[in-house]
């Protein structure tokens, strides 16, 4: 080929390229508009038009200051948060001139109709006569759903540019519009950046394409990998604690969080899927269909396709979309097909263009805000009335009262009340010992009494048990038997007592015990308490923990430690800052437990801690440990790419962490796999967790003596002998029953099964179990199930409750309940001098299971101690 046909073919297939990308500008976001030729487009500061670049975070933050900058009467824009890589959020209020001057007085009239114990329906109705309702507008929360942060620049230019709108005067006068445009900004800038590094001349339709399949971890989690979307009552994360506060103060009667789904759907909003949560009322569910509605009428408009109630159900309280609806809001996932860049081809052959999702949230956006606006009195006084039944309901309801027990585990029961108190619950600290409920509590117990506006939150996070409706069970049970998946989306367990391991006790009664408020400190300051001369601990300027009795036991070489000692205030600054209480002693001599001196008093130094990181690890799973370590334990852990792992520098570290993931024998290789056994056996402390369990248990590795069991299957199976002979076999009658067993699979996994919340019982004798409560809550999810290890091989830790005290919170299968049963959740193996730790489900779960910490730290520190390593 000539340099000029070369020159021919390459103008004509630019030309091809741009009629495509024409063809997607043409795409009006929202035909007919006219705008104001004087207030900021996207495009002017931004550089490019909606739709042809994923936009950066900080130009979508210029952008909206560039508003705020034309219009500060109009607009304002608030930093709430900064992410864990230092980014800042932001969000955008945008309403008339007056609203914005009045914004303080709107607040306080949300608040004022948030507790009808100070507004009687008098008050309220000529509260709601002038009120202002706020819809919340959320988009990005996962960083690799972007489109609806380009949305988020169009709605906000749209209300402030549109001439030709009629529903924009009453947006702005009746309502005010807030707009948090990137919730997670550190995954979006993770997804544009892998993102652009593997863009090349044009833009790829192919989901085979590198920019349409993100290497590991893609841009859908934060900084330590962690679902925003679901740590919304944990508030684990920088992100979600700086939003939900500012929910809280604004009190928006809808909040609506903008997402993206599968690339081959095409879009969702309410009504929701079955199940609801139970503490959602039948107005709510109402109002979701009011805002469905009016979507509809406008994607009807504009031939745009659209589904509800398949899919995304209202069951978790910890979704940005349920959470909300516990305080009276209408909150509600939007779900868009996602391009996963500028151009994606669908399985039809559709080509999905950028620019086309952004105009359906776009739509969608507006739709919500014009509802909001048609219905403002109503929204209002449904908000009303849900705190008054909500009260109602909480003095008048089977329990009335929960008490939290002053209990060994004091600072698990601090955090847990300072945790409600942050999400608005009304929290009492008992100022002296009562009687309640059928039996006495100390001063300092914390009441928490029903009879208050956060009573639906309350039964939400502190019930044992949410129940999923039996109609709904049964369905999900019969499409298990036709080998369909189960329609529940997240975790069918939770239980704030549960996960935390703290003692509650529930009431049918108002309590009436003296109380002050709690604060919302979720630690409170520890004490140590010493003699006038020494802080009576003893041993080197180490540390040493008794596994029998699990006391910790510091000093400094030679014996008793003087109080005024440097080394001693920096611990009791950290016994203060943890909330531990110390009791000192004066003396060495001990009457109970181990002597200081003992064998069964180990020595700590301070371990290297290193995880398997990328491939194959669950990045979920991967981002919850580190994070748990890291952040809530303050220690440092270094993470190393899997494939790195064949390394002999692995011998700097005393603990290597491989996180749930399947694949780790292909991914380390023959070399790798040999390398850390190598380091086992020479004193190395190996932890798997979750599905790294399926390596650890391996024959052909058998770092544990334990294996993956099948399913149960009580079918008796057929003689092999006939197949074997013929490619017919006997015809027989059948009936029900008969059919539904000679369906079963044989050799098949137990049945997958959504999160439940089950107990184990913990041998405390063993170092692992040291300090650990007798019995532990796992959240047990998935159908992995392991063999108990045999006595002369190594010690079941933890293993599973029988099968009619298995489940604590949630539904699980019948089979899977009995088949868990007595089965092992942590097991320990010593392999030389090193020592191997297995896990069966995480113990670090989205870092809300505070209750297993003090076993996975036991793994990490006196796992460590307890190896022996040649010095």
């Amino acid at each position: 080929m000539t340099r000029l046909q070369r020159g021919l073919l390459s103008l004509i297939l630019a030309a091809g390229f741009a009629a495509n990308v024409n063809a997607q500008e043409r795409l009006e976001l929202w035909p007919g508009a006219t705008y104001d030729s004087a207030v900021p487009t996207p495009a002017s500061v931004i550089g490019h038009e909606l739709g042809d670049r994923v936009t950066r975070v900080r130009d979508v933050y210029d952008y909206f200051e560039a508003l705020a900058e034309f219009a500060p009467d109009s607009v304002r824009v608030v930093e709430y948060a900064e992410s864990w890589e230092g980014r800042r959020l932001i969000y955008a209020i945008i309403s008339s001139p007056e609203n914005l001057r009045n914004l303080d007085e709107i607040k306080a009239g949300m608040q004022r109709l948030r507790d009808p114990r100070l507004t009687n329906r008098n008050a309220a109705e000529q509260i709601i006569g002038t009120q202002k309702p706020v819809t919340w507008l959320s988009y990005g929360v996962h960083g690799n759903e972007i489109s609806s942060s380009e949305a988020a620049m169009m709605t906000a230019y749209h209300l402030l540019a549109a001439t030709n709108d009629d529903r924009v005067p009453s947006i702005l006068n009746d309502t005010v519009v807030v707009i948090d445009p990137v919730q997670n900004p550190d995954g979006r800038e993770r997804f544009i950046s892998r993102y652009e590094t593997d863009l090349g001349l044009e833009p790829s339709a192919d989901r085979l394409s590198a920019e349409h399949n993100l290497p590991w971890p893609s841009g859908r989690t934060n900084h330590y990998i962690f679902d925003l979307n679901r740590d919304w009552f944990a508030r684990t994360q920088p992100e979600v604690r700086g939003r939900a506060d500012a929910i809280r103060e604004f009190l928006p009667v809808v909040v609506v969080d903008a997402h993206e789904m599968g690339s081959d759907s095409t879009y969702y909003f309410p009504p929701n899927a079955e199940p609801f949560n139970p503490e959602i009322t039948e107005t709510q569910k109402e109002n979701l269909a009011l805002y469905g509605q009016n979507n509809a009428r406008w994607f009807d408009r504009y031939g745009i396709d659209y589904f509800t109630r398949e899919v995304y159900d209202a069951f978790y309280p910890g979704y940005g979309d349920t959470w909300p609806a516990l305080y009276g809001a209408v909150s509600m996932t939007y779900e868009q097909a996602s391009a996963r860049g500028l151009r994606f081809r669908q399985y039809d052959g559709n080509v999905l263009g950028y620019r086309e999702t952004i105009r359906n949230h776009f739509v969608t956006s507006l739709a919500t805000a014009e509802t909001t606006a048609v219905n403002r009195e109503k929204l209002l006084n449904d908000f009303y009335d849900y705190q008054v039944t909500a009260i109602d309901e909480g003095r008048s309801g089977e329990i009335r009262a929960y008490v939290v027990p002053r209990q060994v585990d004091q600072p698990a029961a601090n955090k847990l009340a300072g945790l409600l108190v942050q999400q608005g619950v009304e929290v009492g600290r008992a100022t002296e010992s009562f009687s309640a409920c059928g039996r006495d509590f100390d001063a300092g117990s914390y009441v928490i009494n029903l009879d208050q506006p956060s009573k639906r939150r309350i039964r939400a996070l502190l019930d044992r048990d949410m129940p999923l409706r039996e109609d709904f069970i049964a369905r999900q049970e019969q499409r298990r038997a036709n080998n369909l998946s189960a329609q529940i989306y997240d975790v069918t367990g939770w239980s704030l007592p549960l996960m935390f391991n703290v003692e509650t006790v529930a009431c049918g009664r108002r309590v009436g015990a003296d109380v002050v408020p709690a604060g919302p400190e979720l630690v409170q300051a520890g004490s140590v308490e010493a003699s006038s001369t020494s802080l009576s601990v003893y041993t080197g300027s180490f540390l040493r923990t008794a596994d029998e009795i699990s006391h910790l036991v510091v000093g400094s070489r030679g014996g008793m430690v003087d109080h005024e000692d440097s080394f001693v205030h920096t611990l009791a600054g950290y016994f203060r800052e943890t909330g531990a209480e110390v009791i000192a002693v004066d003396s060495s001599w001990l009457t109970e437990g181990p002597n200081f001196g003992s064998s069964n008093v180990v020595r700590h130094n301070a371990p290297r801690v290193a995880m398997a990181w990328d491939e194959p690890t669950n990045p979920y799973t991967a981002g919850n440990t580190r994070f748990v370590i890291e952040r809530q334990f303050d220690y440092p852990v270094t993470p190393i790419r899997t494939k790195d792992l064949d390394s002999d520098r692995l011998s700097a570290y005393q603990v290597l962490i491989l996180p749930g993931g399947n694949g780790y024998a292909s991914a380390l290789g023959e070399e790798g796999v040999d390398n850390i056994r190598r380091w086992v056996e020479a004193g190395g402390v190996l932890i798997g967790v979750e599905d790294a369990m399926r390596f650890l248990a391996d024959p052909e590795v058998d770092f544990l003596d334990v294996r993956r069991e099948n399913a149960v299957n009580e079918v008796e199976e057929e003689e092999e002998d006939d197949e074997e002979e013929s490619s017919t076999v006997d015809g027989r009658y059948l009936t029900a029953e008969d059919y539904e067993s000679a369906t079963v699979a044989i050799d098949a996994s137990p049945d997958s099964t959504a999160g439940v919340i089950v107990r184990a019982e913990v041998d405390g004798n063993h170092w692992l179990g040291a300090g650990v409560a007798d019995s532990i809550y796992v959240l047990a999810d998935g159908r992995d199930i392991y063999t108990p290890i045999r006595i002369d091989s190594g010690v079941n830790v933890a293993r599973f409750a029988d099968a009619e005290e298995l489940v604590q919170s949630g539904y699980l299968w019948d089979e899977n309940r009995r088949q868990l049963a007595y089965k092992p959740f942590a097991i320990v193996q010593d392999h030389g001098r090193g020592i191997v730790v297995g896990f069966t489900q995480n113990p670090n779960v989205r870092a809300f299971f505070d209750g297993l910490n003090v076993i996975f730290m036991n793994a990490v520190f006196r796992g460590s101690a307890h190896a022996r390593p040649v010095r």
